[in-house]
């Protein structure tokens, strides 16, 4: 009723005329006269709510963790290098053929050499009174010449040839241990490196193999090595 009163106040105010107004404008008026009637009335509230007082907090789209790469620990200097043991237990050790004969490692057929001892000497042949050798050896300075003797025997009923230089034989010398030596390259006719001749059956034939030794050497073993084939094979003389 108040506002309908204030409303008809404005309304008839002027040179005390009413003056013609449309719908719209009278529309116009009241509202505003309502306005600045709700703007002084202290018991009505407005329903506008004041913001200031609130924070407000923009909301950040969490992001994706991303897991962090361990960080290797540091090796302290201190401690011993990783030692690598192999085992060599198992593995192929590789030996000489195990061979009994001269005649068995180059495989000359129906004949057996037989070991027969050793001389020492300063010259080979030995030269008798009034004998012409077609070829003598004599040692160096300082040395001696270690004959080895051997008995190849014709063990089949024919005569058998003896080609050693045909097997390819190859002999080396060790004395008492010690590092081996390469038979001396002889021009004599029982050189076993070079013996090529026909023995008859049932007869032997000596042959030889010479090294140059110490002149004061005390012999104490002799290995022989046979040479030629894929592999080695040692002979233990005595």
């Amino acid at each position: 009723m108040i506002l309908c009163g204030v409303a008809a106040s404005l309304l008839v105010t002027g040179c005390g005329a009413m003056p013609d107004l449309t719908q719209e404008e009278t529309e116009l008026i009241s509202e505003y006269a309502v306005g600045v009637l709700l703007k002084y009335e202290k018991s009505h509230g407005s329903r506008l709510v004041d913001t200031s007082a609130y924070d407000i907090v923009e909301e950040i789209p969490e992001s994706e963790e991303i897991p962090e790469e361990p960080i290797p620990e540091e090796v302290s200097e201190d401690l011993p290098e990783t030692v690598q043991t192999v085992d060599v237990s198992q593995d192929e050790i590789e030996t000489e053929p195990a061979i009994s004969s001269v005649e068995e490692y180059y495989g000359i057929p129906n004949v057996a050499i037989q070991y027969m001892g050793y001389e020492l000497t300063d010259s080979y042949p030995a030269v008798g009174e009034g004998e012409n050798l077609f070829f003598s050896m004599e040692a160096t300075p300082g040395t001696q010449l270690l004959v080895l003797k051997f008995l190849a025997n014709n063990v089949g009923s024919e005569d058998q040839v003896i080609d050693m230089l045909g097997y390819g034989a190859r002999f080396r010398v060790s004395v008492n241990g010690e590092s081996s030596k390469g038979a001396l390259a002889t021009m004599l006719l029982n050189d076993m490196q070079t013996f090529d001749e026909v023995v008859p059956a049932g007869s032997s034939v000596e042959l030889v193999s010479i090294v140059e030794v110490p002149r004061d050497i005390s012999i104490n073993s002799i290995d022989f090595i046979l040479r030629g084939n894929e592999e080695n094979a040692t002979l233990r003389l005595q």
